[in-house]
């Protein structure tokens, strides 16, 4: 059983990647052309915003965001507590201050009401200015983006959406990355759209931000790319993975209604038995992970070895919180009020879901956790 079962994906579709691939190669297009742009066309129609600007991955994606606000020294960047480290990772790279935020216990997701309580913390304190919010769409729910949209008003503070779990995710009609004023995502192989390599995007419905993203992602490039205006990075989108993601964008919607059928029987055989995800109303998620919470980290452990006895996957995200990791060291531990973020590191389990995963092994899955 597979994880994450890219292989069957490719066995199905392979005719159209492999013709979509050889394309580029017999036509010599291996850095940006025709393919990119039309990529980030389709995507940001497909997302429904007006800009989407294509680069090297996620994490650059999100540290360009940082770098077209200007975020720097003294500046406060609040993140979730429970995330992938590259969220709080591009904070320190800018020189700005990473503020950690505890989590909802249903959603995984950012917890507004403790948002609000690490802003009102920080100015309190005034050493920093609280400047930008990181909202993760983790495991593919977008967060809870009304309630946080309030808060940033509030403070006068600018939304950036991570959406590199929850590309695909929707809140009523409206498509992940779409929800903050600078969205992004990764198309790391694995994430719910993913190409056979690295990517990233980044999207905006702001024209002045939109220019600046495209000048840093290639050497902060003025009217061609030897005209340097300013300090970029180099971070673009290979070509061949561009063609790849055009094809895997044509069925993407229908391999998010075979996910979501999968997490469905999940639900309706572990719910009650442990604790199941809770989707919000009137929110669709991308299920890049499906997570279930135990009563003790002995008893993930128990399960654990159950699964790897019969060979069975299954990963544990996130082992650590954000303000427990050593890169982090230097800021103050008792700033970090993450109780619900550190209980759950200890008692998450993600479980194989992909697209291709049938009934039967789901079963197979939950027969061996519940036994």
């Amino acid at each position: 059983m597979e994880f994450k079962d890219l292989k069957t994906q490719y066995i199905k579709h392979r005719e159209a990647i492999d013709g979509a691939v050889r394309e580029n190669m017999e036509a010599g297009r291996f850095i940006g052309g025709e393919p990119v742009s039309r990529l980030e066309k389709n995507l940001a129609d497909y997302v429904g915003v007006k800009h989407c600007i294509s680069c090297a991955n996620g994490t650059d994606a999100l540290q360009l965001a940082l770098m077209a606000w200007g975020v720097g020294a003294g500046d406060a960047v609040f993140v979730p507590d429970f995330t992938f480290f590259s969220t709080a990772e591009v904070v320190s790279w800018v020189n700005a201050v990473p503020v950690f935020v505890d989590i909802d216990a249903d959603t995984f997701n950012m917890s507004p009401q403790a948002l609000e309580k690490a802003v009102e913390r920080v100015k309190k304190e005034g050493r920093l200015t609280p400047r930008v919010v990181i909202a993760v769409d983790l495991f593919g729910q977008p967060a809870e983006y009304e309630k946080i949209r309030q808060i940033t008003a509030q403070y006068d503070m600018l939304l950036l959406e991570d959406g590199a779990q929850g590309f695909g995710g929707r809140i009523g009609g409206n498509r992940a990355c779409s929800f903050g004023d600078i969205s992004t995502t990764s198309f790391f192989p694995v994430k719910p759209l993913g190409c056979y390599g690295d990517g990233g995007a980044v999207f905006t419905d702001n024209d002045e931000w939109a220019a600046l993203v495209r000048s840093y992602k290639v050497h902060g490039k003025g009217s061609d790319k030897y005209d340097n205006v300013r300090i970029g990075m180099n971070s673009r989108l290979d070509t061949i993975q561009a063609a790849v993601l055009l094809e895997k964008l044509s069925f993407f919607d229908e391999e998010l209604e075979a996910l979501n059928r999968a997490a469905a029987v999940y639900t309706k055989l572990l719910q009650g038995k442990v604790k199941t995800p809770i989707i919000l109303q009137g929110y669709y998620s991308s299920w890049a992970q499906y997570t279930v919470q135990f009563v003790d980290e002995q008893q993930r452990k128990d399960v654990v070895q159950k699964l790897d006895a019969a060979e069975v996957p299954s990963a544990v995200y996130y082992a650590k919180p954000m303000h427990m990791q050593a890169a982090f060291a230097d800021i103050s531990k008792e700033d970090a009020q993450c109780p619900v973020a550190e209980r759950t590191c200890g008692i998450c389990l993600s479980l194989p879901i992909h697209p291709y995963l049938r009934e039967e092994e789901v079963e197979t899955v939950c027969n061996i956790l519940l036994s």
